[in-house]
């Protein structure tokens, strides 16, 4: 599939999807936005691609949505109102992926279900609509150049596509508030000290590092055992504590008979590198 604002770029089992308008620090338009979830897509039914890096080219990962559509947007304000009164919005999941509840298959919330880990990997300035998109992959590092900001207060803007729910699950209820409410800038360290990214990298090299990450959670580790904590940690964030064990208790029994399992006992026995198939 050829891609005009996004590169696809498979190196063994890892995919890296790079957002590529470095000129614009990869500011997000529709038409970026249609090829992420087509490359989502594809990657998902991909059997060869076991692990997603989602990066931004150049020195930027996402400064959020361009101005130009944003500008857009307010001639569309009156169209928009009265259609999102009476039209529920169409499902977004990623076809062929994890079968979860509504709530991931919102506009842009439909990373969860893509049935494989997505690792942001978050390069530089991450904005607005751009942190949403970093916050709905499973795992994110961050270069030690990386800046955050909501942004939408600063725009006249409010919490956008989920992130007033996604935000707070992160970094908790007055952190949310104070990053949401203020947009202001937090640099890498602080993103780490407050749960926003799992790990600051150097710039140098950064790449590099996620991509060894991705790739050990390509060979190493059970895809069948991914896919399906994925889906249990995700349907968990809806779910009281009986009924997550209750769906740990109903896939037990599949792991214990999965192709995965044996592998999975077999290579630590015999001292050898793991050999999944993901069944």
């Amino acid at each position: 599939m050829a891609f005009t604002e996004i590169l696809y770029e498979k190196d063994g089992p890892v995919l890296t999807i790079s957002l590529n308008r470095p000129e614009a620090l990869n500011a997000w338009t529709r038409v970026m936005e249609r090829e992420v979830h087509e490359a989502m897509t594809e990657a998902t039914a991909d059997d060869l691609v076991r692990a997603i890096v989602l990066t931004g080219a150049g020195r930027g990962f996402c400064a959020g949505a361009d101005m130009n559509l944003l500008g857009g947007l307010q001639d569309e304000a009156e169209k928009a109102k009265s259609r999102l009164q009476t039209v529920m919005p169409k499902n977004n999941s990623v076809a062929g992926g994890l079968q979860l509840s509504r709530d991931y298959g919102q506009r842009y919330s439909y990373f969860p279900t893509v049935p494989k880990p997505i690792l942001g990997a978050i390069n530089g300035p991450c904005a607005g609509l751009g942190m949403v998109m970093a916050l709905y992959c499973d795992v994110r590092f961050c270069s030690d150049s990386a800046v955050f900001t909501t942004a939408f207060s600063r725009r006249g803007l409010i919490a956008e596509h989920g992130i007033s729910w996604m935000l707070p699950a992160l970094v908790g209820h007055a952190a949310a508030l104070d990053l949401l409410m203020s947009a202001r800038k937090v640099r890498a360290d602080e993103a780490l000290q407050l749960g926003l990214v799992n790990r600051v990298v150097p710039t140098e090299g950064f790449l590099d590092e996620c991509r060894a990450y991705a790739e050990e959670l390509a060979t190493a580790v059970s895809p069948r055992s991914m896919r399906v904590m994925k889906a249990q940690v995700y349907t968990a964030l809806h779910q009281n504590l009986e009924s997550a064990i209750l769906t740990a208790n109903s896939e037990m029994p599949g792991s214990f008979e999965s192709d995965d399992f044996r592998e999975g006992v077999a290579h630590f026995i015999e001292k050898r590198p793991a050999n999944f198939s993901g069944n």
